[in-house]
């Protein structure tokens, strides 16, 4: 860090004790990305935390088979790095928030990763994954973490879709490589389960 830059961060914190609680405590991470350059490419460390310095923002989710109790059911949930992304990915954590059937099982052991989307598959990525039912709650981690700049999908197998049809929605987290990660939320995967069409 140049002495300039040096000096305005220093002022920067002097300046923060005037700010309220919450923006107070934000406030070395937001003079940390400051001083960055717009072509970062290292993850931010702070108070022994690790950050990414430009996060993944979104999540998509999709299956296509979506009826009720259908055996064939795949869902994949794709992630999306930005090249300065700062740090690779570690690991996600994927939550079922919604849905009416809390008990539909998955195959654990089925789950994979591999670069790229749903039906332009790539390379596969090592993947390793629990799952806690009582929260309905996915634990994935990436032996080989996920560089920056990739697209990696993550297929969740159930045994079945759920017994009832209703909107299902996933809570998803990303932790990037690093001391003590920063989980970064991407938001909600939505999945719509139907009742098979009668004529």
């Amino acid at each position: 860090m140049g002495a300039m830059a040096a000096a305005a961060a220093i002022a920067g914190l002097k300046a923060c004790r005037r700010w309220p609680d919450p923006v107070r405590l934000a406030a070395p991470l937001l003079l940390a990305l400051g001083t960055l350059g717009d072509g970062a490419a290292e993850g931010l460390e702070l108070r022994g935390k690790t950050y990414f310095s430009k996060p993944p923002w979104s999540v998509d989710l999709i299956s296509y088979y979506t009826t009720v109790w259908e055996p064939w059911a795949e869902y994949y949930f794709t992630v999306q790095l930005d090249p300065a992304a700062g740090a690779p990915l570690a690991a996600l954590r994927i939550a079922q928030t919604r849905g009416v059937d809390r008990q539909f099982p998955f195959n654990v052991e089925a789950t994979r990763a591999f670069l790229g989307r749903p039906r332009q598959l790539g390379a596969a990525v090592p993947v390793r994954a629990s799952f806690e039912q009582a929260s309905r709650t996915f634990a994935i981690t990436f032996p080989q973490p996920v560089p920056p700049g990739s697209t990696v999908t993550v297929v969740l197998k159930p045994w079945n879709n759920p017994a009832m049809a209703d909107t299902y929605m996933f809570q998803v987290t990303a932790f990037p490589a690093g001391p003590d990660p920063s989980p970064t939320p991407l938001g909600y995967g939505t999945l719509r389960i139907y009742m098979p069409d009668r004529f």
